[in-house]
């Protein structure tokens, strides 16, 4: 039955004449990508890490989730109900608060995607129906604007391209999969207005935009039905950014101008990521989804530049972005939650917004889209295992908003309005954007496994899973693999139906897998392994062939650049992909993490520990615990007194689950004399 209905869904024709297809991003016909996303619900996780994730996502995060964003708490439903007239109240949240929900949504409905109950149909109708009425006649859409009777866009931190953004990939998603219309043409309605109010761009409106999510909703919706008008649109947004200047020098400081919000230089002259990570990674990703359709050079060419120097220069170890919480950029204009220069990377007071994690695997993900090279989704895999899941507890209900790399007790002074710098954990965020934001992530994170190419298929992210999926020819390819990736680096991948005829299967040997081996059916094919690309075996595949990826699972030691001066004579510790920490659970009492020093001697030993956080594989060592010493702001170097003690790291993304505990990533390091 599943199967019928995905070929319905695959088949369905608007009357535009576009062919829909259900992957993440609807880029099956889009003219410059070479790969290419499959169908949600085309590959389903069956065992291993993912497969956890994914049913702690269904059971856990979604549901819970929805008693926060549906109750008084969150109050997200609340807002639509009383702006659609069907209950009396005031507007509670942030401004974005819209957004969050349209992010829960479609992360219920990637879910459908994959167990098909139709219950999540029915409860998604509801909303839709509340949404439907909270819609203005003229299309409008934003409840705290409706509600609180204030000017439309009249002021940009209202975010309501950001808003609209998140409506737009919702709705289309949910189209895609379902075949239902109710939630499309809400967003068509909007998207008219916002064409026929942004397109004659009176002068009012010649600089606004922020947080612009927009954009990559226009993209889909215009591959969804297949109106130019879309496009256009989402182009006009990126043209508008630089070219009508900032505000004057005497408001220079002032929140949200200049390089904050990524308005001092047209993109396609922009050489340095700056100002708010989020807002930048969405308008990357965005404009990624642009040249996609158009193929405009100057625009990919900017995209390259801004990916290196994200990920060249200003990215954490664990794939996180956005240095700061509050700094200049190089304009000297006042940014947050931002990029600070290159190689400034505090660790302590690291800010890394989960939203801003993910916005950089997101990115990285159209990049690999565009190009095919491995390192976009060595990127993607980095922030998945690292600072995406860090964003969150193991048990799927509360959640981090920053995610530093070293927790020192007083080292940062905690906000209490938000709640978005904490020691720990919170069940609940007034600023809420990030929680739906990952949970969204983990529902469709399956998408990402496999992408279509030319002449075939490539596997870019590796975890038990089953695929069935339709090639660019037609025919059709089931496959299975079987792996405890991360925590051991061999995968078996079994072909179960496949066409006769040649085709290419692209295996991704990430960056770290140096000395990885590769077989078919037992046997080495003579083809170079280079660790940092895809392999590609191009030959007549039959039913029953396996091919067997052997990844070296080293334990290894990482320096940052030496102009990083937070890192200097530090290390951290890498196994796979997998980042690890040490949390003062796993010390002495008292102890404080700076006290934590690694020798060169130490044996670091990998264990699966399978009813430890989940499961998940430590690393053994022997530290060097310096004793009691001066702590005054300087004095005079004296002998240290060392104790040496056996503990265990832990992988960075599930810290902070054992109670309040100091942690660090970064860890000094101990020559041998």
């Amino acid at each position: 039955m599943k199967k019928l209905v995905l070929i319905f869904i695959g088949l369905l024709v608007l009357s535009t004449g576009i062919a829909q297809t259900s992957g993440i991003i609807n880029n099956q016909q889009s003219p410059n990508v070479k790969f290419k996303s499959i169908n949600m619900g085309d590959c389903l996780w069956t065992e291993g890490f993912w497969a956890d994730k994914f049913h702690v996502c269904e059971h856990n995060m979604i549901p819970y989730m929805g008693e926060v964003l549906c109750g008084d708490v969150g109050h997200a439903l609340n807002n639509f109900k009383i702006a659609a007239g069907q209950k009396s109240g005031e507007h509670k949240g942030m401004k974005w608060h819209d957004g969050d929900f349209y992010k829960f949504m479609e992360a219920k409905i990637y879910v459908y995607s994959q167990n098909r109950d139709e219950k999540i149909l029915d409860e998604l109708d509801e909303f839709i129906k509340i949404i439907g009425h909270a819609q203005q006649e003229d299309g409008y859409l934003q409840t705290q604007v409706t509600i609180q009777g204030i000017e439309r866009f009249g002021n940009r931190q209202y975010h309501e391209m950001y808003n609209a953004g998140h409506l737009f990939t919702s709705a289309c998603i949910h189209h895609r999969i379902t075949g239902k219309r109710n939630f499309l043409d809400i967003a068509i309605k909007y998207a008219n207005y916002l064409h026929s109010t942004f397109i004659p761009l009176p002068k009012e409106l010649e600089r606004f935009g922020f947080n612009q999510t927009q954009i990559m909703g226009l993209v889909e919706l215009y591959r969804t039905v297949g109106d130019e008008k879309y496009l256009e649109l989402a182009e006009h947004f990126i043209n508008m950014r630089g070219k009508y200047g900032v505000a004057p020098d005497k408001t220079a400081r002032a929140k949200f101008v200049g390089d904050m919000v990524q308005e001092r230089t047209p993109l396609r002259e922009e050489k340095y990521a700056v100002g708010h990570a989020v807002l930048a990674l969405y308008y990357y990703a965005g404009a990624a989804d642009v040249y996609a359709e158009t193929g405009e050079t100057a625009l990919l060419e900017a995209l390259d530049r801004l990916w290196l120097d994200v990920t060249d220069k200003k990215m954490y170890i664990t794939g996180a972005c956005g240095q700061t919480h509050h700094g200049l950029s190089r304009h000297n204009d006042v940014i947050h939650e931002g990029f600070l220069q290159a190689y400034n990377m505090p660790n302590a007071t690291a800010y890394n917004e989960t939203c801003a994690n993910i916005c950089n695997s997101m990115f990285s993900y159209r990049m690999l889209g565009l190009h095919g090279e491995a390192k976009y989704a060595d990127v993607m895999e980095q922030v998945l295992f690292n600072s995406a899941l860090s964003g969150i507890g193991i048990e799927g209900k509360d959640y981090f908003y920053a995610n530093p790399l070293r927790m020192v007790e007083g080292a940062i002074k905690y906000k209490k309005k938000n709640g978005v710098e904490q020691p720990y954990r919170q069940p609940y965020l007034n600023c809420f954007c990030c929680p739906p934001n990952l949970v969204r992530t983990v529902a469709k994170v399956s998408g990402w496994a496999y992408s279509l190419t030319d002449n075939g298929l490539a596997v870019n992210l590796y975890g038990g899973n089953h695929l069935s999926t339709q090639m660019p020819d037609g025919s059709y390819i089931e496959l299975s693999q079987v792996t405890k990736y991360p925590w051991e680096g061999k995968v078996d991948i079994s072909i179960n139906k496949c066409k006769k005829k040649a085709f290419d299967l692209s295996l991704r040997i990430p960056e770290w897998a140096d000395g990885t081996i590769l077989l078919v059916n037992g046997k080495d094919l003579g083809i170079e392994v280079k660790h940092g690309t895809y392999v590609t075996i191009n030959r007549k595949w039959k039913k029953g062939d396996v091919i067997s990826i052997d990844m070296p699972m080293k334990v290894k030691l990482m320096e940052g650049n030496p102009r990083i001066e937070e890192t200097r004579n530090q290390v951290a510790v890498q196994r796979g992909p997998v980042v690890y920490c040490i949390e003062t659970s796993d010390l002495p009492e008292g102890t404080e993490i700076l006290d934590v020093y690694l020798p060169a001697s130490s044996e670091l030993k990998p264990e699966y520990r399978p009813d430890f956080l989940g499961g998940v594989t430590t690393i053994s060592a022997s530290v060097k615990l310096r004793k009691e010493g001066e702590k005054g702001m300087y004095h005079e170097l004296k002998a240290p007194q060392w104790e040496s003690y056996n503990t265990q790291l832990i992988p960075y993304f599930c810290w902070s689950n054992r109670g309040q505990n100091e942690m660090t990533v970064w860890i000094p390091y101990m020559w041998d004399n």
